[in-house]
């Protein structure tokens, strides 16, 4: 056969394809990672066609049995995939026909690559959304973890990375958590419009013949069909809703990476992590990098791009199907890598922190980390906030030359802003006075950092 007659779609070209166009628009080498959506979705559409009388059962039989063999062939490694066939629904297809005869050629009976693909992408995006997810809770229920084992640990907390108030390294994990609980739901809210079948919509009109795309569905587990047949075929919002879930995710990893990457430094010295997440210096023999945290840093922005690329792919495309949509996946399917990766990593390092639990408290002990707290003392005593804010002020001046935290001060230096201080006033210029003083649901102190924990157990396990 030539060329021409070769291609699936041959009947019509009267010469055969530049080879170099040949290469330059095939995506079979990187859309056969989805051959095992692809197989399931023409079994699911086989088993219709027959229940519909558009196939026997014979052909129906033979179409499966060779389907399955082809995918135990490519699990082998033994398949031979062919830039000439452009994509993995092509490769399939002919290799059914070569197993099986003219019966393979029925199989794409009813149906069009372009509704093929927009169901296989889907299809794979929810076997990887479901990955990701586990992966998730995995990294979260170890942020638990560490977060119970240290909630009574004190720490600086920061705003502009200066030591504003002490709080415990357990409520600080707690922050990361929230962070991941809100793209775990952002993760389940996407995959609910992932999982909506394009199959039967055919190339943008749907098709003449009496299939049943409720029965596809079903076979397929999709919670529902797509509505308009052209609008299933040409959209692609479910790749870049879940893209921008994707950077917003990596986001929150690269801002937990950037505290990681601090606290190890000798400067800070808040945490170790073990070595098996960290890399040495090919020329100072003392250094241990943080790489994993520096990685996944870096790796936010390719998400981020991803997510533009797709925005960009979209925006000017007319109704229904473009070649521009091949370009999808590739971004795609790197964003989730990525993700998953990325999370993984976490999942598995993050357990393993180990706090240095003297230096981080060392470390509230500077900076004046309770001067909130005596201004809140003075109100207590009757002193207006904006007068009590004024008398800190003043004492932390004097620390400030005097080189000594409120604390460290004596009664008598603390008297000299305000005769309503008196010797209880350390009850609450201790760090640990200061953290405990904040319960309430939201607050540091180690009680309510226990109970935020168990209450995240549970929420977690539903």
């Amino acid at each position: 056969m030539s060329d021409k007659q070769n291609k699936l779609w041959g009947g019509r070209f009267s010469e055969s394809t530049d080879e170099f166009v040949q290469a330059f628009t095939a995506s079979v080498n990187f859309d056969q990672r989805m051959y095992d959506q692809d197989i399931r979705g023409s079994i699911a559409h086989a088993t219709m066609l027959a229940e519909a009388r558009v196939l026997s059962n014979d052909e129906r039989d033979a179409i499966i049995n060779g389907l399955n063999e082809i995918h135990a062939e490519i699990e082998a490694g033994e398949f031979q995939w062919s830039v000439a066939l452009e994509d993995v629904h092509m490769n399939i297809e002919a290799r059914l026909t070569d197993r099986i005869g003219i019966t393979g050629k029925k199989l794409h009976t009813g149906r069009s690559r372009n509704d093929q693909v927009a169901t296989d992408i889907r299809l794979w995006l929810r076997d990887h959304i479901d990955l990701i997810d586990g992966e998730l809770t995995r990294l979260m229920q170890g942020l638990l973890g560490l977060a119970e084992r240290e909630a009574a640990t004190i720490m600086p907390g920061f705003t502009h990375l200066q030591t504003a108030q002490p709080v415990t390294f357990g409520h600080h994990l707690l922050a990361w958590f929230e962070m991941l609980r809100r793209d775990r739901e952002r993760l389940a809210d996407c995959r609910k419009r992932v999982n909506r079948m394009p199959l039967g919509s055919a190339a943008l009109a749907g098709t003449t013949y009496p299939i049943n795309r409720e029965r596809t569905r079903e076979l397929l587990g999709f919670d529902e069909v797509c509505h308009n047949s052209l609008d299933a075929v040409s959209d692609r919002d479910f790749a870049i809703e879940f893209c921008a879930l994707a950077a917003l995710s990596m986001t929150h990893l690269s801002r937990m990476s950037e505290e990681l990457v601090l606290w190890t430094s000798a400067q800070f010295n808040f945490i170790n992590l073990p070595d098996r997440f960290c890399t040495g210096s090919s020329i100072m023999p003392q250094k241990k990098n943080p790489d994993v945290p520096e990685l996944v840093r870096g790796k936010t922005g390719r998400v981020n791009g991803h997510l533009i690329s797709l925005l960009t792919l979209m925006k000017s495309q007319p109704l229904a199907y473009n070649k521009d949509n091949q370009e999808d996946k590739e971004p795609l399917f790197d964003a989730v890598d990525t993700l998953l990766g990325s999370l993984r990593a976490f999942a598995d390092m993050v357990p393993a922190l180990e706090p240095n639990r003297e230096v981080m408290r060392e470390a509230a002990r500077r900076g004046f980390a309770t001067a909130t707290d005596l201004a809140d003392y003075l109100v207590r005593k009757g002193i207006a906030f904006r007068d009590a804010h004024e008398i800190v002020g003043k004492a932390v001046a004097f620390g400030v030359a005097q080189k000594k935290d409120l604390s460290d001060m004596s009664i008598s230096e603390l008297r000299q802003f305000s005769d309503q201080i008196d010797e209880d006033v350390f009850e609450v210029l201790t760090l640990e006075g200061s953290v405990s003083a904040r319960n309430h649901i939201g607050g540091t102190a180690p009680e309510q950092v226990r109970a935020a924990v168990a209450r995240a157990r549970e929420a977690l396990s539903h």
